[in-house]
């Protein structure tokens, strides 16, 4: 691929401007969101090579090849990082979104053989080729809404063969795609028909041949479970979580979504990467995960469409904790990848200031992906991955107007996804 060179100048703001070596951002220190105003960065064959504002500007002596976006009233943000989606998936299921307007509730469409049980059989039955197409629609949706990274899990496939296709179909994606795509095995999703008298068998099968293989063939870096009633315990999820730790998949997992029982501390005890969803949360719970390396991560707009408690963002921001923000994209609770919506969320309905929320959808997002040494921020040595506004008069704005499409240009890797009016 030949060199590319970027500039982009007058921007009404840089946003997330941290300085190196800040891989996430914790409590009180989430509110205060680094910002140059005025400012322009250069970027170099994928690579954020300065940033400035117009007082230190060192002009240009060479424009050949130079792309030169005018970000004139314009923020410029780091690209959302999204570190929980189930973006491969077969089908959508908008019958079970009318049993739930006709009050049936998650467990209980689960039990009648909806839920993650229904995409598994329309999963299996698919071919990757129509699964990759599908997925990749869905992702190219999401880079257009700013989204530069994303976490795919596996757990539509609930046997071997079906997790290893969903888990190829998204090692394709991460090589056919710009964005930066992580992996997660999620074979602990629900348990399958099969063995709906044999739990210990399946959560072998997982443990000696799926994480085994997976991590041999370089399928993915992470491993999950649904730590929740109904599916799997905290005593089961420690056992997929210590065979992930034996061959380098960290875990990435679900818990306390509809109860609390001990998940999060099985989790942080097996030094899992993040817990995720946390709509349901305990002061113990809370506590367990100071003074760890645990990212905490909180789906809004799963709690919006299922009509679910909001995770607590403020209790875990006052304490200390590095709260970050995902979609949680699925076709049962989630059927949205927008980012730019779970933000507004994270204000409207956890509380979050526009500057928490911003950190939880960026650099704390990419920590919770293991990305945040690459992106997160516009950070010299990082990505060039980056989305501009349209003109619009703050910050706060974007979270405030949250049913218009605030976003002019998607930048990856120095590259243009989607091209705006800032075209100089």
């Amino acid at each position: 691929m030949e060199a590319n060179r970027l500039l982009i100048k007058n921007a009404k703001a840089l946003v997330g401007t941290h300085p190196k070596g800040t891989l996430r951002v914790a409590g009180a220190s989430m509110a205060e969101l680094p910002m140059l105003e005025h400012g322009w960065m250069m970027a170099e064959n994928g690579v954020i090579t300065a940033l400035g504002t117009e007082e230190d500007w060192p002009g240009i002596s060479d424009w050949n090849g130079l792309e030169v976006i005018d970000a004139t009233d314009r923020y410029v943000l780091p690209g959302w990082c999204d570190p929980h989606t189930h973006s491969v998936f077969a089908a959508p299921r908008e019958g079970e979104f009318v049993d739930r307007i006709n009050g049936l509730g998650y467990e209980e469409i689960a039990a009648k053989g909806g839920g993650i049980l229904n995409s598994a059989r329309k999963l299996r039955a698919m071919g990757e080729e129509e699964l990759y197409a599908g997925a990749k629609a869905r992702l190219e949706e999401m880079m257009h809404q700013g989204t530069v990274a994303v976490e795919i899990k596996s757990g539509y496939g609930l046997d071997a063969a079906s997790e290893l296709k969903m888990l190829r179909v998204a090692q394709r994606l991460k090589k056919t795609l710009p964005l930066q795509v992580r992996t997660t095995l999620l074979a602990a999703h629900a348990l399958p028909p099969e063995y709906k008298d044999n739990r210990a068998g399946y959560v072998d099968l997982i443990i000696k041949q799926l994480i085994p293989q997976v991590a041999g063939e370089g399928l993915a870096q992470y491993v999950d479970c649904f730590c929740e009633r109904n599916y799997f315990t905290a005593e089961e999820m420690g056992l997929i979580l210590e065979a992930g730790n034996k061959h380098d998949l960290k875990g990435k997992v679900h818990v306390n979504q509809f109860s609390s029982m001990g998940g999060i501390q099985a989790a942080v005890a097996h030094n899992a990467l993040s817990v995720d969803h946390l709509e349901v949360m305990e002061d113990a719970d809370i506590e367990s995960l100071r003074g760890t390396r645990t990212i905490p991560t909180l789906l809004p707009s799963c709690s919006f469409f299922l009509g679910i408690p909001y995770g607590p963002a403020r209790e875990l921001i006052e304490a200390g904790l590095p709260v970050a923000l995902a979609t949680d994209h699925n076709p049962g609770s989630t059927p949205s990848g927008n980012m730019n919506f779970v933000v507004a969320l994270a204000c409207i309905k956890l509380r979050m200031s526009p500057e928490q929320a911003v950190q939880a959808a960026t650099i704390n997002a990419a920590a919770a992906m293991g990305l945040a040494e690459e992106l997160g921020s516009l950070t010299v040595g990082k990505r060039a991955s980056c989305l501009i506004t349209k003109p619009v008069p703050s910050l706060a704005y974007l979270p405030y107007a949250f049913g218009q499409d605030h976003i002019d240009t998607v930048i990856i890797d120095g590259r243009t996804v989607r091209t705006g009016e800032t075209a100089a």
